[in-house]
């Protein structure tokens, strides 16, 4: 057994200790009495309940109490629940970032084992009411007892170690496929962890098969007493299913490893021990796969992807709520109606974020009644979708519809707070747009731009009042990708950039502040990045051997796959404006041009088989060099070149810090969490230092 109570003050005397109260009741139905364990750490549902060391080991305290009474004949039953809205949430993690030796990370692994499968072994049977939410060590715990009720109210449920580069060491990789079988644990393991952290909610955890009964959250504990006495009186009998331990079991580990490979590409090494523990779960024998979650644990916990997906973790739940530069949120004016200038597909997509978040009159205009007719009509439809989904009620479908509106004259942006531009990415353009805007808004009323990489300064340089004009670049698809870079011009105030900083909160968006460079942050680098493989393209490499050089970094989506995404003709422009600003670094691809003015939009085609092959068409356009490249030095080189470019951002002030950087990579272009966004890998390969002469951050921060 683990000195529980040693290894909290060797590595986590600031623990904030979870307790564990037991109460004995009185089933109903005459059923006996029964020793419910609530798990709590004293705070409301804002600070979750947690599981250190210092917390275990109260929680074995309150099992010494539940043996004592069920080998007494006092109770015929025991259980565990939750907080107010929460069940658990799992390990602590600021204690794991803290831990520096193997034998503390293989204790703690140890230690939750231990105390999970005293609850497993009591002489009684055990229920976990799954009131709230709950994730990793949470669900484990519950995974413990011999029977599980799930609340229809639980938000999310999940295993996410594997996106955190960790594995389910506490019983998930082992219990959980011998609960609901192997395909179904691989998809609450692997899948839902690998797609960005992917919740189920009480439903889809009961109809997976994780809880035995779903009950309503009005009177759940009740309910769950109810239940478990007709259990413990023989009136419910649970069965279990038993699961083809063969050759089916095969497959279902054999598709996880491909799904694993589509995902992070062998980058990371968490989803493969976890499906190495769910293979060798068949047997049953759950002692020898808590041994092997122990041990996947103590090397996972002792590495660097580990430090890393913390560190993303870190900079998602803090530093994205708290954005470094920003001003006095004091200062924020209040916004109680959007313009939205263009009701193009970009533009309709921010009229209907801004009236679903605002929940504020937003107007569309645009040149021609066509198009505005469209740009509304494509937002009343987008709401018709979430209405068929149950995601929105009736009610608030026509409400939501009845904020958006269409104009052909920008007067009807006259009593605006906010107007935001969504219009072709010429300067000119843009510039004519806002001394229009301008001719009717108030003087205070922001005027935002979505642009993707002209100059904001310029942009508002001929304006009475350039001192209210903020970059206010989204990422597409708007609804899905979290960043949006507040981007401050010249002469941007403070009370301006206060208020995009406001409504960008509003937004539920991921805020970052941006100084007025060209491209900003993640077009820049995507751009620096795109272009190099594009580069080793015209001097002669082969196309497949370029997209697949980066593989072995997990990137979500491969470079050619990308350019297909942005699209041609968008790529070259702003690789032709980062030429015009820096010609040394960023060049303009021959071929790429070649492929734009063909009209094609990809160099790749999909095949019937849902693989990318080169397109015949594209390779007779190209003309490329003779000096091709291993995929290797493709990718020695696009990695230096982020690493130069990542490093004049910091020296120019684009950002505050790297931090910022690897925040607009993960929420902007959806780099791996186990990556730490980039620049914790640059320097974790050396390639910082090899390249700049230093690291990017201090050792010990995203590393081990």
């Amino acid at each position: 057994m683990t000195d529980l109570k040693q290894l909290a003050q060797e590595i986590f005397p600031d623990e904030l200790v979870s307790h564990f109260p037991v109460r004995v009741l009185d089933l109903p139905y005459g059923a006996g009495k029964f020793a419910l364990i609530t798990m709590d750490n004293g705070f409301d549902h804002t600070k979750p309940t947690t599981f250190g060391p210092a917390g275990l080991a109260e929680l074995g305290a309150a099992l010494d109490q539940v043996e004592e009474l069920a080998a007494a004949g006092t109770v015929v039953a025991a259980g565990v629940t939750g907080k107010p809205f929460i069940f658990a949430v799992g390990a602590d993690l600021k204690g794991v970032g803290v831990i520096r030796e193997r034998d503390q990370a293989l204790a703690i692994g140890r230690a939750g084992h231990d105390a999970f499968r005293r609850l497993r072994n009591l002489p009684v049977p055990t229920f976990a009411f799954y009131n709230g939410a709950a994730m990793g060590g949470g669900v484990e715990i519950g995974l413990a007892c011999t029977y599980r009720t799930i609340s229809s109210a639980v938000p999310a449920l999940s295993l996410p170690e594997c996106f955190l580069g960790l594995v389910p060491g506490w019983g998930g990789c082992t219990l959980l496929p011998n609960l609901v079988g192997p395909e179904k644990a691989i998809s609450v393991v692997i899948e839902n962890a690998l797609n960005q952290n992917k919740q189920l909610n009480g439903k889809k955890a009961f109809d997976l098969g994780i809880a035995d009964v779903l009950l309503d959250p009005a009177d759940f504990l009740a309910e769950s007493l109810r239940w478990t006495a007709r259990v413990v009186k023989g009136e419910i009998v649970v069965e279990r299913a038993d699961f083809d331990r063969g050759a089916g079991w095969d497959a279902a580990v054999a598709a996880g490893r491909a799904l694993a490979d589509s995902k992070v590409h062998g980058a990371s090494p968490a989803p493969y021990r976890a499906l190495d523990i769910i293979d060798a779960a068949r047997s049953g024998d759950v002692d020898a796969g808590f041994a092997l979650e122990d041990e996947a644990l103590a090397d996972l916990i002792m590495g660097d992807e580990l430090r890393a997906g913390l560190y993303s973790f870190d900079l998602i739940q803090k530093r994205a709520k708290r954005p470094a530069g920003a001003p006095d949120r004091a200062l924020a004016r209040p916004v109680t109606k959007v313009g939205v200038v263009g009701a193009g597909l970009m533009a309709s997509q921010l009229a209907l974020l801004f009236a679903r978040r605002l929940g504020v009159p937003v107007v569309l205009t645009d040149i021609d009644q066509e198009r505005v007719d469209k740009g509304v009509a494509y937002v009343h439809d987008e709401l018709d979708k979430q209405l068929l989904r149950g995601r929105l009620s009736q009610d608030s479908a026509n409400r939501y519809k009845a904020l958006i509106s269409g104009s052909l004259s920008k007067d009807a942006f006259a009593d605006a707070d906010f107007v935001i531009e969504a219009v072709f990415e010429e300067m000119s353009v843009k510039q004519q747009v806002f001394a229009e805007v301008e001719a009717v808004v108030s003087p205070e009323c922001i005027l935002a731009t979505n642009t993707s990489s002209l100059s904001i300064t310029e942009m508002a340089s001929k304006l009475a009042h350039p001192e209210r004009v903020v970059g206010f670049h989204f990422f597409n698809p708007v609804a899905v990708l979290p960043l949006l870079e507040v981007v401050r011009a010249e002469q941007t105030d403070d009370a301006s950039l206060a208020t995009a900083f406001g409504v960008a909160k509003q937004l539920k968006k991921t805020a970052v502040l941006v100084k007025d460079a060209p491209a900003f942050v993640v077009n820049r680098i995507l751009t620096r990045f795109l272009g190099e493989v594009l580069a080793s393209v015209d001097e002669g490499t082969p196309i497949e051997v370029a997209d697949k050089a980066l593989e072995p970094l997990g990137l979500p989506m491969s470079p050619m796959v990308l350019l297909e995404l942005v699209g041609p003709a968008i790529a070259a422009h702003v690789s032709g404006t980062l030429h015009t600003a820096f010609p040394d670094r960023f060049g303009v691809s021959p071929n790429l041009e070649r492929v734009v003015k063909a009209g094609k939009r990809s160099f790749m085609t999909w095949t019937a088989s849902g693989t990318q092959e080169v397109d015949p068409e594209v390779a007779a356009l190209l003309e490329v060099g003779s000096t091709p490249l291993t995929s290797d030095q493709v990718r020695d080189r696009a990695l230096a070149a982020l690493a130069q470019e990542i490093r004049l951002m910091l020296d120019e002030g684009v950002v505050q810090a790297a931090q910022d950087i690897d925040l607009c990579m993960i929420t902007g272009a959806g780099w791996p969490f186990h990556l730490g966004g980039i620049t914790p890998y640059l320097d974790r390969t050396g390639v910082s230092e090899k390249t700049t002469g230093r690291r990017f951050l201090d050792p010990g921060v995203a590393s081990v």
